[in-house]
Protein backbone atom coordinates (compact mmCIF):
# COMPACT_ATOMS: atom_id res chain seq x y z
CA UNK A 1 0.00 0.00 0.00
CA UNK A 2 1.29 2.90 -1.25
CA UNK A 3 1.57 5.82 2.23
CA UNK A 4 0.53 9.23 1.18
CA UNK A 5 3.01 11.73 2.31
CA UNK A 6 1.54 14.57 4.29
CA UNK A 7 3.34 17.96 3.57
CA UNK A 8 3.82 19.99 6.89
CA UNK A 9 3.59 23.71 6.63
CA UNK A 10 6.94 25.39 7.41
CA UNK A 11 6.74 27.67 10.38
CA UNK A 12 8.73 30.79 10.01
CA UNK A 13 11.26 31.38 13.05
CA UNK A 14 10.32 34.54 14.91
CA UNK A 15 13.34 36.82 14.43
CA UNK A 16 14.69 38.40 17.22
CA UNK A 17 17.13 41.26 18.01
CA UNK A 18 19.62 39.46 18.86
CA UNK A 19 20.19 37.03 15.62
CA UNK A 20 20.04 39.95 13.78
CA UNK A 21 22.45 42.54 15.34
CA UNK A 22 25.92 41.87 14.10
CA UNK A 23 24.77 39.24 11.33
CA UNK A 24 26.13 40.29 8.34
CA UNK A 25 23.00 39.42 6.26
CA UNK A 26 21.30 41.64 8.43
CA UNK A 27 22.34 44.98 7.24
CA UNK A 28 20.92 48.04 9.11
CA UNK A 29 21.00 52.07 7.94
CA UNK A 30 19.34 55.22 9.37
CA UNK A 31 16.11 56.13 8.03
CA UNK A 32 13.67 59.15 7.57
CA UNK A 33 11.60 59.28 4.66
CA UNK A 34 10.87 63.44 4.35
CA UNK A 35 11.08 64.72 1.17
CA UNK A 36 10.07 68.47 1.92
CA UNK A 37 11.82 71.24 4.11
CA UNK A 38 9.79 70.62 6.72
CA UNK A 39 8.38 67.61 8.83
CA UNK A 40 5.20 69.19 9.00
CA UNK A 41 4.52 67.64 5.36
CA UNK A 42 4.88 63.75 6.19
CA UNK A 43 5.59 60.97 3.08
CA UNK A 44 2.79 59.03 2.13
CA UNK A 45 2.78 55.30 2.99
CA UNK A 46 3.12 54.51 -0.54
CA UNK A 47 6.31 56.79 -0.64
CA UNK A 48 7.80 55.02 2.50
CA UNK A 49 7.18 51.78 0.62
CA UNK A 50 9.24 52.82 -2.35
CA UNK A 51 12.05 53.96 0.35
CA UNK A 52 11.71 50.37 1.90
CA UNK A 53 11.77 48.63 -1.00
CA UNK A 54 14.95 50.69 -2.27
CA UNK A 55 16.96 49.66 1.08
CA UNK A 56 15.54 46.28 0.52
CA UNK A 57 16.55 45.42 -2.70
CA UNK A 58 20.66 46.74 -0.63
CA UNK A 59 20.19 43.79 2.07
CA UNK A 60 19.10 45.99 4.40
CA UNK A 61 16.81 44.94 6.81
CA UNK A 62 17.19 46.88 10.10
CA UNK A 63 16.06 50.49 9.96
CA UNK A 64 16.56 53.10 12.89
CA UNK A 65 14.16 55.63 13.45
CA UNK A 66 14.76 58.68 16.06
CA UNK A 67 10.94 59.58 17.55
CA UNK A 68 7.61 59.02 18.15
CA UNK A 69 6.61 62.53 18.55
CA UNK A 70 2.97 63.77 18.66
CA UNK A 71 1.99 65.10 16.08
CA UNK A 72 4.57 63.39 13.66
CA UNK A 73 3.55 60.03 12.80
CA UNK A 74 6.42 59.08 10.93
CA UNK A 75 8.01 56.30 12.80
CA UNK A 76 4.41 54.65 13.28
CA UNK A 77 3.55 55.32 9.14
CA UNK A 78 6.94 53.20 8.71
CA UNK A 79 5.52 50.37 10.58
CA UNK A 80 2.41 50.31 8.74
CA UNK A 81 4.49 50.53 5.60
CA UNK A 82 6.36 47.26 6.56
CA UNK A 83 3.22 45.06 7.84
CA UNK A 84 1.77 46.50 4.23
CA UNK A 85 4.61 44.81 2.74
CA UNK A 86 4.96 41.72 4.46
CA UNK A 87 1.18 41.08 3.49
CA UNK A 88 1.96 41.59 -0.12
CA UNK A 89 5.01 39.42 -0.33
CA UNK A 90 5.44 37.35 2.06
CA UNK A 91 9.47 37.29 2.15
CA UNK A 92 9.80 40.63 2.47
CA UNK A 93 11.79 40.58 5.75
CA UNK A 94 12.09 44.32 7.41
CA UNK A 95 13.17 45.33 11.20
CA UNK A 96 12.95 48.26 13.43
CA UNK A 97 15.14 50.11 16.47
CA UNK A 98 12.51 52.63 17.13
CA UNK A 99 13.65 55.83 18.48
CA UNK A 100 12.26 57.46 21.74
CA UNK A 101 12.83 61.13 21.74
CA UNK A 102 14.50 62.63 25.31
CA UNK A 103 14.83 65.86 26.15
CA UNK A 104 15.24 68.25 29.24
CA UNK A 105 13.30 70.62 30.73
CA UNK A 106 12.85 73.67 28.34
CA UNK A 107 14.56 71.94 25.59
CA UNK A 108 13.87 74.17 21.85
CA UNK A 109 11.57 76.40 23.94
CA UNK A 110 12.38 80.39 24.77
CA UNK A 111 13.21 79.69 27.96
CA UNK A 112 16.29 78.62 30.29
CA UNK A 113 16.85 74.54 29.67
CA UNK A 114 17.68 72.96 32.88
CA UNK A 115 20.02 69.58 32.25
CA UNK A 116 19.20 68.35 35.62
CA UNK A 117 15.44 67.90 35.04
CA UNK A 118 13.69 66.06 32.51
CA UNK A 119 11.41 67.21 29.94
CA UNK A 120 7.53 66.47 31.05
CA UNK A 121 7.06 65.25 26.93
CA UNK A 122 9.27 62.35 27.70
CA UNK A 123 6.43 60.21 29.92
CA UNK A 124 4.60 60.58 26.64
CA UNK A 125 7.02 59.33 24.39
CA UNK A 126 8.00 56.17 26.29
CA UNK A 127 4.43 54.95 26.41
CA UNK A 128 3.83 55.65 22.84
CA UNK A 129 7.28 53.28 21.73
CA UNK A 130 5.77 50.98 24.03
CA UNK A 131 2.16 50.75 22.51
CA UNK A 132 4.12 50.57 19.09
CA UNK A 133 6.50 47.62 20.24
CA UNK A 134 3.21 45.80 21.71
CA UNK A 135 1.40 46.48 17.94
CA UNK A 136 4.29 45.33 16.00
CA UNK A 137 6.34 42.61 17.47
CA UNK A 138 7.11 40.93 14.80
CA UNK A 139 9.07 44.07 13.39
CA UNK A 140 9.83 46.44 16.55
CA UNK A 141 13.28 44.63 17.94
CA UNK A 142 14.46 47.36 19.34
CA UNK A 143 13.34 50.38 21.69
CA UNK A 144 16.53 52.87 22.27
CA UNK A 145 15.88 55.32 24.81
CA UNK A 146 16.98 59.03 23.57
CA UNK A 147 19.49 60.15 20.75
CA UNK A 148 22.90 61.67 21.14
CA UNK A 149 20.57 62.63 24.61
CA UNK A 150 23.53 62.40 27.61
CA UNK A 151 26.42 64.09 25.38
CA UNK A 152 27.18 67.25 26.48
CA UNK A 153 27.58 69.38 23.19
CA UNK A 154 23.93 68.91 22.64
CA UNK A 155 23.70 72.04 24.47
CA UNK A 156 19.89 72.47 23.32
CA UNK A 157 18.83 68.96 24.89
CA UNK A 158 21.00 66.79 26.98
CA UNK A 159 20.12 65.05 29.56
CA UNK A 160 22.02 63.32 32.87
CA UNK A 161 22.53 59.87 32.56
CA UNK A 162 19.78 59.21 35.23
CA UNK A 163 17.33 59.99 33.10
CA UNK A 164 18.43 57.71 30.64
CA UNK A 165 18.62 54.90 32.98
CA UNK A 166 15.38 55.75 34.29
CA UNK A 167 13.00 54.77 31.20
CA UNK A 168 15.89 52.17 30.12
CA UNK A 169 14.73 50.11 33.66
CA UNK A 170 11.52 51.01 33.35
CA UNK A 171 11.24 49.54 29.98
CA UNK A 172 12.82 46.05 31.33
CA UNK A 173 10.40 46.24 34.20
CA UNK A 174 7.82 45.94 31.24
CA UNK A 175 9.34 42.72 29.20
CA UNK A 176 10.04 41.00 32.82
CA UNK A 177 5.95 41.76 33.87
CA UNK A 178 4.95 40.57 29.95
CA UNK A 179 3.88 43.95 28.83
CA UNK A 180 6.46 44.40 26.19
CA UNK A 181 8.07 41.20 23.90
CA UNK A 182 10.95 39.14 26.55
CA UNK A 183 12.78 39.17 23.27
CA UNK A 184 13.02 43.14 22.60
CA UNK A 185 16.35 44.94 23.55
CA UNK A 186 16.37 48.00 25.18
CA UNK A 187 19.34 50.42 24.66
CA UNK A 188 20.23 54.20 24.53
CA UNK A 189 21.86 55.54 21.26
CA UNK A 190 24.67 58.24 22.29
CA UNK A 191 28.01 59.39 21.28
CA UNK A 192 31.03 56.98 22.00
CA UNK A 193 32.35 59.68 24.64
CA UNK A 194 28.28 59.66 26.29
CA UNK A 195 29.29 55.71 26.99
CA UNK A 196 32.56 56.26 28.79
CA UNK A 197 34.93 56.22 25.75
CA UNK A 198 36.58 59.15 26.01
CA UNK A 199 36.72 62.43 28.41
CA UNK A 200 36.07 60.83 31.87
CA UNK A 201 33.76 63.74 32.84
CA UNK A 202 31.13 61.05 31.69
CA UNK A 203 32.57 58.41 34.13
CA UNK A 204 29.82 58.46 36.86
CA UNK A 205 27.78 56.10 38.55
CA UNK A 206 24.80 56.74 36.78
CA UNK A 207 26.50 55.69 33.32
CA UNK A 208 28.24 52.55 35.02
CA UNK A 209 24.33 51.44 36.20
CA UNK A 210 23.14 52.31 32.50
CA UNK A 211 25.38 50.29 30.91
CA UNK A 212 24.59 47.44 33.22
CA UNK A 213 20.78 48.04 32.35
CA UNK A 214 20.78 48.05 28.73
CA UNK A 215 20.84 44.53 26.56
CA UNK A 216 23.36 46.11 24.44
CA UNK A 217 25.31 49.58 23.62
CA UNK A 218 24.38 51.75 20.73
CA UNK A 219 27.68 54.17 20.04
CA UNK A 220 28.12 57.11 17.98
CA UNK A 221 31.38 58.02 15.89
CA UNK A 222 31.99 60.32 13.44
CA UNK A 223 35.49 61.24 12.10
CA UNK A 224 33.44 63.40 9.33
CA UNK A 225 32.95 65.77 12.09
CA UNK A 226 36.18 65.32 13.95
CA UNK A 227 37.66 66.72 11.10
CA UNK A 228 36.82 70.10 12.24
CA UNK A 229 36.49 69.61 15.92
CA UNK A 230 39.28 66.98 16.62
CA UNK A 231 41.26 66.51 13.35
CA UNK A 232 44.52 64.63 14.86
CA UNK A 233 43.89 61.93 12.23
CA UNK A 234 42.80 64.76 9.20
CA UNK A 235 46.23 66.12 8.49
CA UNK A 236 48.61 65.00 5.79
CA UNK A 237 51.70 64.01 7.69
CA UNK A 238 54.79 65.41 5.93
CA UNK A 239 55.91 61.72 5.04
CA UNK A 240 52.94 61.81 2.40
CA UNK A 241 53.71 65.23 0.72
CA UNK A 242 54.83 63.86 -2.49
CA UNK A 243 52.38 61.34 -3.08
CA UNK A 244 50.24 61.39 -5.59
CA UNK A 245 46.30 63.45 -4.53
CA UNK A 246 44.05 60.52 -4.76
CA UNK A 247 46.87 58.73 -2.61
CA UNK A 248 46.62 61.52 0.16
CA UNK A 249 42.95 61.21 0.23
CA UNK A 250 42.90 57.31 0.31
CA UNK A 251 45.48 57.54 3.06
CA UNK A 252 43.72 59.79 5.06
CA UNK A 253 40.11 57.99 5.00
CA UNK A 254 42.17 54.55 6.00
CA UNK A 255 43.39 56.73 8.77
CA UNK A 256 39.44 57.70 9.67
CA UNK A 257 38.33 54.47 9.88
CA UNK A 258 40.85 53.46 12.66
CA UNK A 259 39.88 56.57 14.37
CA UNK A 260 36.43 55.51 14.54
CA UNK A 261 37.89 51.92 15.24
CA UNK A 262 39.48 53.68 18.34
CA UNK A 263 36.30 55.09 19.99
CA UNK A 264 35.23 52.05 19.27
CA UNK A 265 37.88 50.38 21.47
CA UNK A 266 37.52 53.14 23.84
CA UNK A 267 33.82 52.58 24.75
CA UNK A 268 34.56 48.32 25.09
CA UNK A 269 37.62 49.06 27.18
CA UNK A 270 35.82 50.93 29.58
CA UNK A 271 32.68 49.13 29.55
CA UNK A 272 34.85 45.81 30.31
CA UNK A 273 36.62 47.68 33.38
CA UNK A 274 33.31 47.74 34.86
CA UNK A 275 33.13 43.59 34.43
CA UNK A 276 30.51 43.97 31.77
CA UNK A 277 30.62 42.07 28.84
CA UNK A 278 27.96 42.83 26.43
CA UNK A 279 27.28 43.68 22.49
CA UNK A 280 28.54 47.24 21.48
CA UNK A 281 26.93 48.06 17.91
CA UNK A 282 27.48 51.44 16.20
CA UNK A 283 24.01 53.29 16.32
CA UNK A 284 24.94 56.08 13.83
CA UNK A 285 28.07 57.32 11.62
CA UNK A 286 28.22 58.72 8.06
CA UNK A 287 29.98 60.90 5.61
CA UNK A 288 28.12 64.32 3.77
CA UNK A 289 28.87 64.83 0.11
CA UNK A 290 27.85 68.57 0.50
CA UNK A 291 28.97 71.32 2.81
CA UNK A 292 29.51 75.08 2.72
CA UNK A 293 30.62 75.46 6.69
CA UNK A 294 33.34 73.66 8.36
CA UNK A 295 33.82 70.42 6.48
CA UNK A 296 33.84 72.12 2.62
CA UNK A 297 35.93 74.19 0.56
CA UNK A 298 37.04 76.63 3.08
CA UNK A 299 37.04 74.49 5.73
CA UNK A 300 38.46 70.63 6.29
CA UNK A 301 37.91 69.79 2.77
CA UNK A 302 36.42 66.43 4.08
CA UNK A 303 33.05 66.65 2.09
CA UNK A 304 32.47 64.79 -1.30
CA UNK A 305 30.74 61.67 -2.76
CA UNK A 306 34.60 60.22 -3.26
CA UNK A 307 35.37 60.76 0.48
CA UNK A 308 31.95 59.33 1.29
CA UNK A 309 32.23 56.33 -0.94
CA UNK A 310 35.47 55.10 0.52
CA UNK A 311 34.06 55.47 4.21
CA UNK A 312 31.23 53.73 3.42
CA UNK A 313 32.65 50.79 1.70
CA UNK A 314 35.35 50.64 4.31
CA UNK A 315 32.89 51.04 7.13
CA UNK A 316 30.93 47.89 6.30
CA UNK A 317 33.31 45.92 5.70
CA UNK A 318 35.16 46.32 9.13
CA UNK A 319 31.90 46.15 11.01
CA UNK A 320 30.92 43.09 9.11
CA UNK A 321 33.75 41.80 9.29
CA UNK A 322 33.95 41.84 13.33
CA UNK A 323 30.24 40.90 13.37
CA UNK A 324 28.66 44.00 14.40
CA UNK A 325 25.78 46.19 13.11
CA UNK A 326 26.28 49.54 11.96
CA UNK A 327 23.35 51.73 11.45
CA UNK A 328 25.13 53.57 8.64
CA UNK A 329 23.54 57.18 8.30
CA UNK A 330 21.97 57.60 6.30
CA UNK A 331 19.24 56.25 3.26
CA UNK A 332 18.11 59.32 1.93
CA UNK A 333 18.81 63.03 2.11
CA UNK A 334 16.96 65.07 4.27
CA UNK A 335 16.37 68.87 3.51
CA UNK A 336 14.79 69.66 6.54
CA UNK A 337 17.84 68.86 8.94
CA UNK A 338 19.31 72.47 7.94
CA UNK A 339 15.85 73.92 5.72
CA UNK A 340 17.38 77.76 5.33
CA UNK A 341 21.09 76.11 3.85
CA UNK A 342 20.42 74.17 1.36
CA UNK A 343 23.98 73.40 1.02
CA UNK A 344 24.26 72.53 4.53
CA UNK A 345 26.14 69.40 5.33
CA UNK A 346 23.21 67.70 7.84
CA UNK A 347 20.81 67.71 4.33
CA UNK A 348 23.31 65.59 2.71
CA UNK A 349 24.29 62.35 4.27
CA UNK A 350 22.35 60.18 2.27
CA UNK A 351 23.34 57.92 0.24
CA UNK A 352 20.89 58.83 -2.04
CA UNK A 353 19.59 62.49 -3.10
CA UNK A 354 16.09 63.38 -2.39
CA UNK A 355 15.29 63.01 -6.10
CA UNK A 356 16.26 59.07 -5.89
CA UNK A 357 20.13 59.30 -7.64
CA UNK A 358 22.39 57.11 -5.95
CA UNK A 359 25.61 58.53 -4.90
CA UNK A 360 28.86 57.34 -5.43
CA UNK A 361 29.56 54.87 -2.50
CA UNK A 362 26.43 52.94 -4.28
CA UNK A 363 27.31 53.12 -8.05
CA UNK A 364 28.28 49.45 -8.31
CA UNK A 365 24.74 48.87 -7.25
CA UNK A 366 22.97 50.57 -9.76
CA UNK A 367 25.50 48.87 -12.27
CA UNK A 368 24.31 45.07 -10.77
CA UNK A 369 20.60 46.38 -11.68
CA UNK A 370 19.50 45.83 -8.24
CA UNK A 371 16.73 48.93 -8.66
CA UNK A 372 15.53 47.84 -11.98
CA UNK A 373 11.72 48.30 -11.53
CA UNK A 374 12.10 50.74 -8.15
CA UNK A 375 11.69 54.85 -7.93
CA UNK A 376 11.93 57.61 -5.60
CA UNK A 377 9.29 60.04 -6.07
CA UNK A 378 8.52 58.76 -9.71
CA UNK A 379 12.28 58.61 -10.89
CA UNK A 380 14.23 55.49 -11.61
CA UNK A 381 17.55 54.77 -9.67
CA UNK A 382 20.44 56.41 -11.59
CA UNK A 383 23.79 57.49 -10.42
CA UNK A 384 25.13 61.11 -9.62
CA UNK A 385 27.20 63.19 -11.79
CA UNK A 386 25.64 60.49 -14.75
CA UNK A 387 27.96 58.00 -13.45
CA UNK A 388 30.68 59.73 -14.84
CA UNK A 389 33.87 59.57 -12.63
CA UNK A 390 35.92 62.47 -13.71
CA UNK A 391 33.25 64.71 -13.33
CA UNK A 392 33.09 63.00 -9.93
CA UNK A 393 36.49 63.88 -8.98
CA UNK A 394 36.24 67.22 -9.98
CA UNK A 395 34.46 68.53 -6.91
CA UNK A 396 36.86 66.28 -4.63
CA UNK A 397 39.50 68.46 -2.07
CA UNK A 398 42.95 66.95 -0.84
CA UNK A 399 42.62 67.69 3.23
CA UNK A 400 45.44 69.75 4.47
CA UNK A 401 48.72 69.32 5.66
CA UNK A 402 49.43 68.68 9.82
CA UNK A 403 50.81 72.17 9.32
CA UNK A 404 48.35 73.63 7.88
CA UNK A 405 46.00 72.19 10.52
CA UNK A 406 48.41 73.41 13.27
CA UNK A 407 48.60 76.80 11.71
CA UNK A 408 44.97 77.33 11.38
CA UNK A 409 44.38 76.47 15.28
Amino acid sequence: MKVKKIKIPQIKKEVTAKDILGNPDYLAISYGGYREKTREVQPSIEELKDDLRILSAMGIKIIRTYNVQTPLPHASNILKAISELKKEDQNFEMYVMLGAWIDCLNAWTEYPVNHDVESPNNSGEIDRAVALANQYPDIVKIIAVGNEAMVKWATSYFVQPSVILKWVNHLQDLKKSNKLPKDLWITSSDDFSSWGGGDSQYHVEDLNELIKAVDYISMHTYPYHNTHYNPEFWGIPESDSELPSIEKINRTMERAIEFSKKQYDGVSNYMKSLGVNKPIHIGETGWASISNGHYGPEGSKATDEYKQGLFYKQMVEWTNKIKISCFYFEAFNEQWKDAHNPKGSENHFGLFTIEGKAKYPIWDLVDKGIFEGLTRNGNTITKTYNGEYKSLMVDVLVPPSEEEIMAGR
